[in-house]
């Protein structure tokens, strides 16, 4: 009886319940001979990538996916890094990155490997920005961090002040006896070990005094006034470093610690679990310019769409127009930066036959990100394509040793470290051609 019943089920079409594709039963499958299957969500929109425009013509390497400009006469491509890279070659210069992202890299995965790729070839050292405390901190291993007596607020909380946040959106209150202590670690990046500056962020409202102790002395004891988001800041040769909170009221407000060097490449890791990108709209105006002032970047990376796309998305309007606002939002408060979408990389789905396939919903959206780039003036790089298009999470899962989860969403730190390569090797190649651009003007 149960195998007439599977034999009959065999013949049934394939069919949804809730909107949720139910797979074809047959246990005669493998005895038929293979057909192209596909599925009907897998029928994407027509909408049309823009025509790249770079700004010099040229072949980009076999294998190369390369990024693509569309910078208007703002340049809000990325010329204002590729510059702030030649102003860093010809003096001490400390040249900022930001790398805003949801989980695809929670706990600084990729972001890790790439700050030690620019780090090695351009200088500089240390983690750079990060909150006193989040989700992520006790998996991250590019940093050692432990905090007391603080009460966090994340933005992905139920109640949440939105107009406290700083630009990770975050927010710390200070109990008694509240400190936060980072040390720097060698045993899995390079530049880490120790750093050369030390920077607290805070507004104190009334009086606050923090203290500082450096490689177990301290160094500093010092209070702080005003409404304002100010910064207390040691320097040295740093291998840990303790903040404490010696005074405050429950109206000042904490947020985190940048540790870097002097020169070179600083790049922070502002990565938010379940984020879509909208959330950097929410940074209120007068803590994003004021940050700016205290901590200037000249790359701003955004990488988003996990949370986002579906396996029927083929009308992404609203939320693009949802990150054009964010985009705006950057560019007015952050004026000196360059501006890089990064993809959606991909993520598979099992289809009703049970096989691994690329979400189509991923496709789609990756055509509106590009789109995007073109119509904000910005520049784009295909992840997607990068890492080999179709099915290519399901290749980095099925690598030995694997690199990618099960969920065939997330990698892990071993497919960081192959993405970040990928990307590295996109931002060094965009700079020699801005380099071969110039030399043509100037020699035209």
């Amino acid at each position: 009886m149960v195998l007439g019943a599977l034999l009959l089920m065999g013949l049934l079409p394939s069919f949804t319940v809730f909107g949720h594709p139910l797979r074809h039963v047959d246990i005669l499958s493998d005895l038929y001979p293979k057909a192209e299957v596909v599925d009907s969500l897998e029928i994407e929109t027509e909408l049309p990538p823009p025509p790249p425009k770079p700004a010099f013509v040229d072949t980009c390497h076999t294998g190369m996916t390369c990024i693509e400009d569309y910078s208007d006469d703002a340049q809000r491509g990325m010329r204002p890094f590729y510059q702030a890279l030649d102003e860093l070659e010809r003096g001490n210069r400390l040249v900022r990155v930001a790398y805003y992202g949801d989980s695809f890299v929670e706990g600084d995965i990729l972001t890790a490997d790439l700050r030690e790729m620019l780090q090695k070839k351009y200088g500089g050292c240390g983690i750079g920005y990060t909150p006193i405390t989040t989700i992520s901190s006790g998996f991250r291993v590019s940093v050692r961090q432990s905090a007391k007596g603080f009460t966090r607020h994340s933005i992905m909380d139920s109640v949440f002040n939105r107009s406290r946040q700083d630009v990770s959106n975050h927010y710390f209150i200070a109990g008694p006896d509240a400190s936060i202590r980072f040390r720097g670690q060698d045993k899995y990046y390079q530049h880490l070990d120790t750093f050369s500056r030390a920077s607290f962020f805070f507004i104190p409202q009334e009086a606050t005094t923090i203290s500082a102790a450096v490689n177990g002395k301290g160094v500093l004891h010092k209070q702080f006034k005003g409404d304002q988001l100010q910064v207390a800041e040691v320097e040295g040769k740093i291998g840990n470093v303790t903040f404490s909170v010696v005074e405050a009221d429950s109206t000042a407000l904490f947020y985190g610690v940048a540790m870097d060097g002097n020169t070179g490449i600083a790049l922070d890791n502002f990565s938010m679990r379940g984020a879509s990108g909208l959330n950097v709209r929410t940074i209120p105006a007068k803590m994003m310019r004021r940050f700016y002032e205290l901590r200037p970047y000249d790359l701003v990376i955004l990488q988003y769409g996990l949370n986002v796309a579906t396996q029927r998305g083929s009308n992404y309007d609203n939320y693009i127009n949802g990150m054009r606002t964010t985009i705006q939002h950057l560019k007015e408060y952050y004026p000196g930066a360059a501006i890089l979408i990064v993809s959606v990389a991909d993520r598979d789905y099992r289809n009703s036959e049970g096989e691994v396939r690329t979400m189509p919903g991923i496709r789609n959206l990756i055509r509106y990100q590009q789109n995007l780039a073109a119509e904000e003036g910005v520049a784009f790089w295909n992840m997607f394509e990068a890492m080999g298009g179709n099915e290519s999470m399901k290749k980095l899962v099925d690598s030995k040793p694997s690199m990618a989860n099960y969920d065939y969403t997330h990698i892990n730190v071993r497919g960081g470290r192959y993405l970040a390569g990928l990307l590295f090797d996109a931002l060094v190649y965009g700079k020699e051609q801005y380099d071969r651009r110039r030399a043509y003007e100037d020699n035209r």
